[in-house]
């Protein structure tokens, strides 16, 4: 038998606990190895059920829910209850220390619940959403309110707090999971479909609402009795704590998590900070009398709108809690589900109806909500078989809801089940359901331009580190820095360059303290920011706020380039140039520069009218493309500095020719051309950019180029170049042939 291997072999490494049969459950005291050979089952269990369960389809976090209750009295214990006792005694204070560990992780999982919530798709939906999510909550709601009304006083912990176990019955079924929603919604690849958009923020919205309920709920729980004054008090409590968090609250939850990863030097020192917040929300929302779990909800949403590190922060925090914390709670939610209770007829009855009307009156619901929000029929059945899974979100209810004595035992094994039976049917019903969804042409349309802006380049960019000095390009530069600031909202932190080396300079005393401090540069893109906000800003959708920080001298500047760059930039760009050597060489120490940072980078180099007035010059773009990656992306810079500036873009297609082209190569020279403007033309209607495309294969691409630039008069080329060189840094024939002759001012953007 598995097991009973898996037991001996707990017993040879840990000769100190009685795992042994003979060991019947007894105990002196809370033992730490029994902890850890507890952890080591659920875990390995968890996994290896959560690995099959994948694998047939279904979602991975029913594999430790699944293995606690194979675990628990259902089947462990009654085929060798002493080895069951003896693995998991039922003494409070060894019960208590793996209690602890699965608290934890509800406020971990509650947390990366608040990362995955997306605000902004809620107001993309608009009204179907909210439609479904209120009738959704609402008729389901008042079935779990009937039943707890009509159910038997022996099933309840205290026959006179009915009301607010039937509260806590309505609220149980009426909430879907959206993690399960959400699994099965990207995997059919509906996450961007109209239908899939809607489902994914009604649950969001069912999540939000039904934490808010259970908040509350569990506050008058608390409390002991039901009173006016303190359900005042827990409603406008909640309602202040969210304003005040998805307010003032987000700002500084950014501010915090970027000064956390740009000041301090530990390890991690961003996800401590994010923990510490989430622990002090958690310690708030139970100060208002609300259950902890709200906190760590919303200070989950602050992090996920974090304009930076959300990605790192996600992955950080998904590995311990996806790895430890997640099988231990759905683990330890398991154990306590005992299935023989539903050898009893009316538990067993008591259940199937609990079923039912939970999936019946979340489809009713969902899909009346659906039809008067404007869904189609096929729309609305989706939706409404979507909607129907519970999975983690119902067993995390359950278990806090027993842990307060708001539910007995048998209650919450009837809840664990209906959790399980819902979320195992969800999956198969939505694919159903999904695959008879034909696709509309402006849905089409749509979901072409998300996957371009999902290859993008610029969207992908989340911050923006500009090493500059006082020359003109270094002006320049800061300009066109906060022109994609300003139209993406991205943080820029400046590093002036000065006349040496960083920290050296500063000692000298003969830099100007204004601008070797880069504060003259830090004015140039605030000011750049504000002019593309108010070209590019919508009536109902007010600009993002954009920081600007400036890093005053400390070190030799290649070392502070280095320094910053390990805290998570998407883009370098530079502004600089030397006196005492021609404008065709690239300064020797932009080599030095870009060797210090592992990523794109963007070169400045202002010429003609650029050179006097490098901040009020007038832009208009060309931009060279050949078909490559590289040069997509330069394009795509080129077309978001089109949006900000509004100036016009011209896109320039050069290839490579032969010195006596035959007519089949011309034919493919077009074709090739004609494929990647075709592209280009693509990307441009994301940013709302009429582009003018030109193909140049009569000449060289340099030759091209400076033909092009003075036949329309353009201010400024933006061409992607791929780095050579190590000890000097090249961008190859063609840069160096327009640094060389170019009397334009240039932007090459380097991979």
């Amino acid at each position: 038998m598995a097991l009973a291997a898996f037991l001996s072999l707990l017993t040879l490494l840990f000769p100190g606990a009685s795992f042994a049969a003979a060991a019947g459950g007894s105990s002196t005291g809370p033992s730490e190895t029994v902890l850890i050979g507890q952890i080591i089952v659920l875990i390995l269990s968890g996994r290896l059920l959560g690995e099959g369960m994948q694998r047939i389809g279904q979602p991975a976090v029913m594999g430790p829910l699944i293995a606690g209750i194979l675990l628990g009295p259902t089947f462990f214990g009654a085929l060798w209850p002493d080895a069951q006792h003896a693995l998991f005694p039922s003494g409070r204070e060894q019960a208590g220390m793996l209690n602890a560990v699965s608290e934890i992780g509800i406020l971990l999982l509650l947390l990366l619940a608040g990362m995955e919530t997306d605000l902004s798709l809620i107001r993309k939906v608009g009204r179907a959403a909210f439609t479904v999510s209120l009738t959704g909550i609402f008729v389901p709601f008042a079935c779990g309110f009937a039943l707890g009304q009509l159910m038997p006083a022996s099933m309840l912990p205290d026959p006179e707090q009915r009301l607010i176990a039937s509260l806590f019955l309505g609220t149980a079924l009426s909430i879907s999971s959206v993690k399960i929603v959400a699994m099965v919604v990207r995997e059919m690849n509906f996450v961007r479909r109209n239908v899939g958009q809607v489902i994914l923020a009604s649950a969001i919205i069912d999540d939000t609402v039904g934490w808010i309920i259970i908040a509350i709920t569990f506050g008058l729980a608390a409390r002991g009795s039901f009173e006016w004054g303190s359900l005042a008090w827990s409603v406008f409590g909640t309602l202040g704590f969210i304003g005040i968090s998805l307010t003032a609250g987000r700002r500084l939850m950014a501010r915090l998590i970027r000064w956390t990863n740009d000041s301090l030097v530990s390890e991690a020192p961003v996800l401590s900070a994010v923990l510490v917040v989430m622990g002090l929300m958690a310690l708030a929302t139970d100060a208002i009398g609300v259950h902890t779990v709200l906190g760590a909800f919303v200070a989950g949403i602050l992090v996920g709108s974090s304009p930076i590190l959300t990605r790192r922060i996600d992955e950080q925090l998904r590995g311990i809690t996806t790895a430890l914390f997640m099988p231990v709670f759905f683990g330890v939610a398991g154990l306590k589900a005992d299935l023989t209770i539903l050898a009893d007829p009316m538990p067993l009855a008591l259940t199937a109806g609990l079923v039912l009307i939970a999936s019946l009156g979340k489809f009713a619901g969902a899909f009346a909500g659906g039809w008067m929000g404007g869904l189609g029929r096929r729309e609305a059945l989706a939706l409404a078989t979507g909607m129907n899974a519970r999975g983690s979100t119902e067993v995390i209810v359950a278990t806090i809801g027993l842990s307060m004595g708001v539910l007995t035992q048998e209650l919450f094994t009837m809840i664990v089940t209906m959790a399980v039976l819902t979320t195992l049917a969800m999956p198969p019903t939505l694919r159903w359901a999904l695959r008879r969804l034909p696709m509309s042409r402006e849905e089409t349309e749509r979901l072409e331009r998300e996957a371009f802006e999902e290859r993008g380049f610029v969207p992908n960019v989340e911050r923006v580190l500009l090493a500059v000095d006082e020359t003109p390009p270094g002006r320049l530069a800061a300009r066109l820095a906060g022109m994609l600031a300003g139209l993406r909202g991205l943080p820029v932190t400046v590093v002036s360059v000065g006349n040496g080396n960083g920290a050296a300079d500063a000692a000298d005393g003969d830099a100007a303290p204004g601008p070797a401090a880069g504060g003259d540069h830090e004015t140039v893109v605030r000011a750049s920011v504000e002019a593309t906000q108010a070209r590019t800003a919508t009536p109902d959708e007010p600009p993002p706020e954009v920081e600007v920080l400036t890093r005053a001298p400390e070190m030799p500047v290649e070392d502070m380039i280095e320094s910053e760059a390990a805290k998570g930039y998407d883009l370098l760009m530079v502004g600089m140039e030397e006196a005492d050597r021609p404008a065709a060489d690239l300064p020797p120490r932009l080599s030095e520069l870009a060797n210090r940072f592992d990523g794109p980078l963007a070169v400045v180099s202002a010429r003609g009218s650029h050179r006097a007035r490098p901040v009020e010059a007038p832009l208009d773009i060309l931009v060279a493309v050949s078909g490559t990656e590289v040069s997509r992306r330069a394009a795509e810079v080129a077309l978001a500095l089109g949006r900000a500036a509004d100036c016009p873009v011209t896109v320039l297609y050069v290839g490579s020719t032969a010195v006596r082209p035959s007519r089949r190569n011309r034919r493919q020279a077009r074709r090739d051309a004609e494929a990647a403007l075709d592209e280009i033309s693509g990307i441009a209607e994301r940013y709302d950019r009429t582009v003018r495309a030109i193909a140049r294969t009569d000449l060289a691409a340099e030759d091209a180029v400076l033909d092009q630039a003075d036949r329309g008069g353009h201010s400024l080329v933006v061409m992607g170049v791929s780095r050579q060189g190590q000890e000097t840094l090249s961008f190859g024939a063609v840069a160096a042939a327009l640094l060389e002759t170019a009397d334009r001012s240039l932007l090459f953007v380097a991979t």
